[in-house]
């Protein structure tokens, strides 16, 4: 459970305060927000297309309904002359009251209704609806006659758009019945026209924006009206195109598309007359709908993009502070556990080294070893040659005990003025007295003058203590084997070593210990080995 704490506490350390962690945060933030950004704009533009389309459709439905109640006029018109002329009575009448009778005035007042005719089998005008004596055109070659002529079920046929011969050249259309003799042949064709400038009016009043356009076909793609209003394109047949073909083929509600007629992008509605042969095409261009999203998306996006830029400056800063909060904090923790002149680790992190390391090996009944080292005479060198020379030859001597001491697990300290420890763990006696004679060649080495040593150079007295630790061993005799190994190589002469095995004593006098061993080193052996 404790090291479970421990591992929660350190993530959350390195979560909330660690500079990586605050900008892959603020980073993973800003992404997040930019991508919601990204999916509202597409669902702006998504809801501009719908609201588009549903527009269009509303639309087209209003033509269709205008063009059919139109129609259905006009044909109700045709049909009571179809049925007036195929009565005998009814054609025996004298003309004026015979034209009264098949003509009614909604008929042919309109503004861009044309002449109702009755034009015979050889294509001659048999009755008119402008005037008494009807005129003398023949209409044989129309394809609205033919076309009835031909055959006796066509009902209602609207013609192509077509030049009329009776209004000067006017573009219009026909609508046209059959007419049949008693016995079912072919007696003539009663025929109806309209102007192509009331299709003009209709879809004039219709606004698509700028760049939109509403065409009226007949359904096999002939174009009968378009706005904007190009009579080029009238008569045209869209029948092979991408979108007319798409349409016919897919009948999908609406698409985007390219026009065939002048290239613009448009969302297409295209929509089937339910009771005649038209369709209806309502294109508003892609710029006009987008127009309003897009003036919201630059300004949404321009925020968007600002705050990203700020709240990721903001991180990059806090993540700075931080770092140079982590390296004064890593600085001083470097500082609070070496020494300051030799550069080893302190009292401080030597006791905590050397009680982790006899926990370890305690656990594993691996043995350990201790070195002391004591700089023969040195209150002497320092005497003699000044403390500034008397540091410089400590910071050597340190230095060349810590690369002699060089196992990732190994710990050299400075245990205080001119002693050493070295902590060597799961290395036993012979082990560390290997190490101790690698040092006073190392030390030897260096030359380091020293007159009022009977050695002339400056030497190190080592005391090496080892034992192996389990529960009858005692970190504190460990420790004391060492302290007095060294003294007892002093008394032999200096510059050797003395070695020592710790006695088994968990009993070991601690009150003696802590004359030289620090109070936490004490306190941990006797936790360790309580008395």
């Amino acid at each position: 459970m404790l090291k479970k704490r421990s591992f929660l506490y350190r993530l959350r350390a390195f979560l909330v305060l660690h500079p990586v962690a605050i900008i892959l945060g603020s980073g993973a933030f800003t992404v997040t927000m930019l991508a919601m950004v990204g999916i509202v704009l597409l669902q702006g533009r998504y809801d501009a297309s719908a609201h588009a389309g549903d527009n269009s459709a509303n639309l087209a439905l209003v033509v269709e309904r205008d063009v059919t109640r139109t129609f259905d006029l006009l044909d109700l018109s045709i049909q009571a002359v179809v049925d007036g002329v195929q009565d005998p009575g009814v054609m025996r009448l004298p003309p004026q009251y015979r034209q009264q009778l098949l003509f009614d005035r909604s008929a042919t007042a309109g503004e861009y209704m044309g002449a109702l005719l009755y034009v015979d089998e050889r294509g001659d005008i048999a009755v008119d609806s402008t005037q008494i004596e009807p005129r003398k055109i023949n209409f044989a070659d129309r394809p609205w006659f033919n076309a009835q002529r031909a055959n006796d079920g066509v009902g209602l046929y609207i013609s192509a758009p077509y030049r009329s011969r009776l209004r000067q050249g006017q573009w219009s259309i026909a609508f046209s019945r059959r007419v049949d003799h008693p016995d079912g042949s072919f007696a003539g064709v009663v025929v109806g026209t309209l102007q192509l400038d009331y299709f003009r009016n209709v879809l004039d009043g219709l606004k698509l924006g700028p760049h939109g356009s509403i065409t009226l076909l007949q359904d096999d793609g002939t174009i009968i009206m378009r706005n904007p209003t190009s009579d080029d394109l009238i008569g045209h047949s869209l029948k092979g195109t991408a979108n007319f073909d798409r349409f016919e083929r897919l009948h999908e509600p609406w698409f985007f598309g390219s026009a065939a007629t002048d290239g613009e992008d448009r969302l297409y509605i295209y929509r089937h007359f339910v009771h005649l042969p038209l369709v209806i095409s309502v294109a508003p261009a892609t710029q006009d709908i987008y127009a309003p999203w897009q003036r919201r998306a630059r300004y949404i996006i321009g925020l968007a993009i600002l705050l990203a830029i700020g709240l990721l400056s903001t991180s990059l800063l806090l993540a700075t502070e931080f770092r140079h909060r982590m390296e004064v904090e890593a600085n001083l923790l470097l500082l609070s556990r070496t020494d300051g002149l030799t550069g080893l680790s302190n009292r401080r992190t030597l006791d905590d080294a050397l009680m982790r390391e006899w926990r370890r090996a305690k656990r594993s009944h691996r043995p350990i070893s201790v070195i002391f080292i004591d700089i023969d005479r040195f209150k002497n060198y320092n005497d003699t040659y000044g403390h500034q020379v008397g540091d410089d030859a400590l910071a050597a001597v340190a230095q060349t005990i810590a690369r002699s001491v060089r196992r990732p697990a190994d710990t050299a300290a400075r245990y205080g003025g001119e002693e050493f420890v070295a902590i060597l763990p799961e290395t036993d006696l012979e082990g560390a007295s290997e190490v101790a004679n690698k040092l006073h060649l190392a030390i030897a080495a260096l030359q380091i003058e020293h007159k009022s040593s009977e050695h002339r150079f400056i030497t190190v007295s080592i005391g090496v203590a080892s034992c192996i630790a389990d529960e009858y061993a005692s970190v504190v005799a460990l420790m004391k084997a060492a302290d007095e190994a060294v003294y007892a190589a002093k008394a032999r002469g200096r510059n050797q070593t003395a070695v020592a095995v710790a006695a088994h004593d968990a009993s070991a006098d601690l009150e003696e210990a802590q004359a030289w061993t620090s109070p936490d080193l004490a306190a941990s052996a006797q936790t360790e080995n309580p008395v």
